[in-house]
C-alpha cells in the first residue's frame, strides 16, 4: 500500500538502504580514496551479502556515479542560491570555497584525480555544464574587467573552441573570464584541501580572497 508520498513500503525501504550504502561509501572514500571503494566491504559492514548489495547498485561504477551525481548536484544548488539574486563572481567564489571546505572528499571526488577505469555518464556532464552556465551568466554580467581577454591569444582561441560552454551565448571575453575564474580558484582550493599549504605560516583564506579580488576587480 502506498504512503502519503506515493511510494510503497518496499520502495521506501529501498531508498533508505541505498542512502545507507552511499553513506558507507563516502566514509570509505574519506579513508581510502575512491579507487579503494569496495562494495563487498560495505556489504560486510551492513551485515549483507555481496550479491544482496548488488540488488541496490549494479557495481562499483554505478555507486561512484551516484556519489558524483550527488556531489555535482550539491555544488549546483550551492551556486544557484546566490546566483538567484544575480550574485557577482565574488559571491560565487565565496560559495564555491564554502562548499569545498564543508566536505573535502566530496570535492576531490569530482575535482581530484580521476578514478582509474571510471567514466561518468552523460547526465553527470549535463550537471557540470549547468554549473558552468551559472558561472558564465555571472561572467557576462561582470562586464569589462582588468583581466579581459578581448584581443588576446586566449580570447581568439576561445572564440573558435567553445564546446565546453555548450550553447551559452557568452562572448570570448566572458568565456575567458569564467575559465580563468574556475581554473585559478580550483588551483588554490585543491592545494589547500590537499594540505600543501600546511606549515607555510599563512592563512589560505586570505590567499583565496586575494586571488578572488584580482579576478573580479573592475577597471577603474
Amino acid at each position: 500500500m502506498a504512503g502519503e508520498d506515493g511510494r510503497t513500503p518496499r520502495e521506501r525501504y529501498r531508498t533508505q538502504v541505498r542512502a545507507e550504502i552511499k553513506e558507507h561509501a563516502r566514509e570509505q572514500i574519506a579513508t581510502a580514496g575512491a579507487p579503494g571503494l569496495s562494495l563487498n566491504a560495505i556489504a560486510k559492514r551492513m551485515g549483507m551479502s555481496g550479491p544482496a548489495l548488488y540488488r541496490y547498485f549494479a557495481g562499483r561504477d554505478d555507486l561512484i556515479t551516484e556519489l558524483v551525481r550527488d556531489a555535482y548536484r550539491s555544488l549546483a544548488d550551492a551556486l544557484r542560491a546566490p546566483a538567484s539574486g544575480d550574485a557577482d563572481l565574488a559571491g560565487l567564489g565565496a560559495a564555491l570555497r564554502a562548499w569545498a571546505l564543508d566536505d573535502p572528499q566530496r570535492y576531490f571526488l569530482v575535482y581530484g584525480t580521476p578514478v582509474p577505469g571510471y567514466h561518468a555518464p552523460d547526465d553527470v556532464t549535463t550537471i557540470a555544464r549547468e554549473i558552468m552556465g551559472i558561472l558564465l551568466d555571472a561572467a557576462r554580467r561582470a562586464g569589462a574587467r582588468a583581466d579581459s581577454h578581448d584581443g588576446t591569444a586566449l580570447g581568439a582561441h576561445l572564440a573558435r573552441h567553445r564546446q565546453w560552454a555548450g550553447d551559452h551565448p557568452a562572448d570570448p571575453a566572458a568565456l575567458g573570464r569564467a575559465l580563468s575564474f574556475w581554473s585559478r580558484l580550483h588551483g588554490v582550493l585543491s592545494l589547500e584541501l590537499a594540505g600543501h599549504f600546511a606549515g607555510m605560516g599563512f592563512d589560505p583564506a586570505v590567499l583565496y580572497g586575494a586571488e578572488l579580488d584580482r579576478l573580479t576587480r573592475a577597471v577603474p
